[in-house]
């Protein structure tokens, strides 16, 4: 493990909204990253949601593949997902969960895979509380923070259709944690960049999050992301860079193994398919005009999707 990064921590409770959007817009101009605390999710729901997706991930592989990835959501097993290219690599050593809103046209074109009643009582209904406090609480108060930190109106991203509380989704990943014997580095999840918009990660606390400020710098300089417990660690997405016209960050990051099981929980914050992202007005200029043409949102998902080997990418 290396250097551990000092990420800037947003209050999310203080009444001084023009303050903590400024707190946000350094935040993401310098790091991309910082970690959110009393966000007004409490720790026993987010410790509760940890507990069930151990309970899942610990079914044997042939029931958790009756609810294999269809699409977007379900199971994906070990080394599903790859964030490399090279023919030597087998993949990202990871197993995940991924879930969406059931309500709605998404809830209809990708419905959830949900484990039995029988074999997990208390999993769907603990997983849809999650689901709905983080969208109701967390994710339009954040949103309503960054645009302000946009200098663009508090509910700018609403009238956008960026926030649409039927388009996140909730992926719940276990890494194995097993080193490797050679004594090289093992991933759990490839160095990579998160597609969308915001993403927000809860994790049990075990070490393994390293992100890289300068991802054009040889050799690349990793550093350690700790985590605070019951704060939330916050990342920009590349739709959100594009969106800013590159003055947010999305930042490069991946998930090594330290020889111990570790849970996270990423819900990724993402616009309803037919938003257009566009560079915004307060993001460009004469000397900086707009570096990327205006893309509707599932258009844009759509052509990232396809040039990887996964159907969905991003994880902490």
């Amino acid at each position: 493990m290396g250097t551990v990064l000092k990420l800037p921590i947003i209050d999310l409770s203080s009444p001084e909204k023009l303050s903590t959007s400024q707190l946000i817009r350094q935040a993401c101009v310098d790091h991309g990253f910082f970690y959110l605390t009393n966000h007004g999710v409490s720790e026993e729901l987010m410790e509760r949601v940890l507990t069930e997706s151990k309970k899942l991930f610990s079914l044997p592989l042939d029931e958790k593949m009756v609810m294999a990835r269809r699409g977007s959501r379900g199971y994906s097993p070990l080394y599903d997902e790859k964030h490399e290219s090279s023919a030597t690599y087998k993949g990202d050593s990871k197993e995940m969960f991924t879930f969406g809103s059931s309500e709605g046209v998404l809830g209809q074109l990708y419905p959830n895979e949900w484990p039995l009643e029988e074999l997990l009582p208390l999993w769907r209904p603990t997983m849809e509380c999650y689901y709905k406090n983080v969208m109701d609480i967390v994710g339009k108060k954040l949103l309503g923070l960054v645009a302000l930190a946009l200098n663009l109106e508090e509910n700018f991203f609403e009238q956008v259709g960026a926030f649409n509380d039927q388009a996140a989704v909730v992926r719940l990943i276990r890494y194995p944690g097993e080193l490797d014997s050679s004594g090289e580095e093992t991933c759990g999840a490839s160095a990579h960049s998160d597609f969308g918009m915001i993403t927000l990660l809860a994790t049990d606390g075990v070490a393994g999050l390293q992100v890289c400020r300068d991802k054009d710098k040889e050799p690349k300089v990793w550093e350690d992301v700790a985590g605070i417990k019951g704060a939330f660690v916050v990342n920009i997405g590349d739709l959100m860079e594009r969106w800013t016209n590159g003055l947010f960050r999305s930042t490069m990051h991946r998930v090594v193994s330290v020889g111990k099981e570790r849970y996270s929980v990423a819900v990724f914050v993402d616009p309803d398919p037919n938003c257009v992202v566009k560079c915004l007005e307060t993001c460009c200029s004469e000397t900086s005009p707009p570096r990327f043409p205006p893309v509707r949102a599932k258009d844009y998902f759509h052509e990232r999707f396809s040039q990887t080997l996964a159907s969905y990418s991003g994880s902490g």
